[in-house]
């Protein structure tokens, strides 16, 4: 069920809400949480989709934020999406207008879940500072998007400049099957310090340099890490190549998809490594409301060691 809201206020929006619910159109007992997404206008389909099907493993109420032009009349327009067109959520569209969306925090403070975490996630453009955003302070979580930024690889090398513990962002959150996969491997004899350290990812992938640093931190080795041309690599992390005394162990994509694990003495291994999508990195991050503090650990003592070993590197 939609329900549309023209020129409205936040006061009859949650009026609007409580009705609903009283009608048995929409349950709030049950949600854990309140996510609040700022995206641009033309993109929210596709974030709200992946809320959706987010909430079916977190039942929360989705606040949808959406700034017009600046120099209009100040209107606010909402619309209510609930039961089918909502998946295990209730969703709320902003779309503000003029002076109305001047002041972020007023438009959702009377809309959250009272005592529930909130979660804030900019899916495009974000705050250089997101937990001294508007949205950011009353969050106790914040998610960016390194790959939808201007320049990714310049975004994920500042995390670090202004981390606030309960930051993340979802070049983080796609490099875990990658983790996952290496620290398995490293669990298994033989058990060799790695000497050398080698990634190499599309330049379109942010992930690239958070595993580089990553593995670097954890293994205390020297790391080599490239971005390679589109023409012979066009999307993602490419391979990683740790180097121990018995032989090099490669964890190497030859198309998308799809991995291939080779170590030496034992043979090949073909595993299914697909690119995560929008649905399932929202839902992992969901799943902690703490703060990361292995990502801020990453973004801070990890990236100052990838930047020294990259410039030692020349890579």
């Amino acid at each position: 069920m939609i329900i549309d809201l023209p020129d409205t206020t936040v006061s009859a929006i949650s009026k609007k809400l409580v009705s609903v619910r009283e009608e048995g159109g929409a349950v709030a007992l049950g949600r854990v949480l309140t996510l609040i997404i700022i995206t641009q206008h033309g993109a929210e389909e596709e974030v709200i989709e992946a809320a959706n099907d987010a909430s079916r493993e977190h039942p929360m109420r989705v606040i949808v934020v959406l700034f017009g032009d600046q120099d209009a009349d100040p209107r606010l327009d909402a619309q209510i999406r609930v039961g089918g067109d909502a998946g295990a959520s209730e969703v709320v569209v902003l779309r503000a207008h003029g002076a109305a969306g001047t002041n972020a925090e007023s438009l959702v403070t009377g809309l959250l879940l009272p005592d529930a975490p909130v979660v804030a996630w900019w899916p495009a453009d974000a705050p250089v500072k997101p937990a001294r955003s508007p949205i950011g302070r009353i969050a106790q979580r914040r998610i960016t998007d390194a790959s939808s930024q201007a320049d990714p690889a310049a975004w994920v090398a500042r995390l670090g400049e202004h981390y606030s513990p309960g930051d993340t962002d979802f070049a983080w959150t796609r490099v875990t099957r990658w983790r996952e996969q290496l620290a398995a491997v490293l669990d298994q004899p033989p058990y060799e310090p790695v000497t050398a350290i080698e990634v190499r990812g599309a330049s379109d992938s942010p992930s690239t340099a958070l595993l580089a640093a990553w593995l670097g931190m954890k293994l205390d080795a020297p790391v080599d890490y490239a971005y390679l041309p589109a023409d012979e690599w066009s999307s993602g992390i490419k391979s990683v190549r740790l180097t121990r005394a018995s032989g090099d162990t490669l964890l190497e994509r030859p198309e998308a998809g799809v991995a291939i694990l080779s170590q030496p003495g034992q043979p090949t291994h073909d595993l299914a490594f697909p690119r995560r999508t929008l649905r399932e990195c929202l839902a992992e991050e969901l799943r902690r409301l703490d703060p990361d503090l292995l990502y801020g650990r990453v973004i801070t003592e990890g990236h100052e060691l990838l930047h020294t070993t990259n410039e030692t590197s020349g890579s």
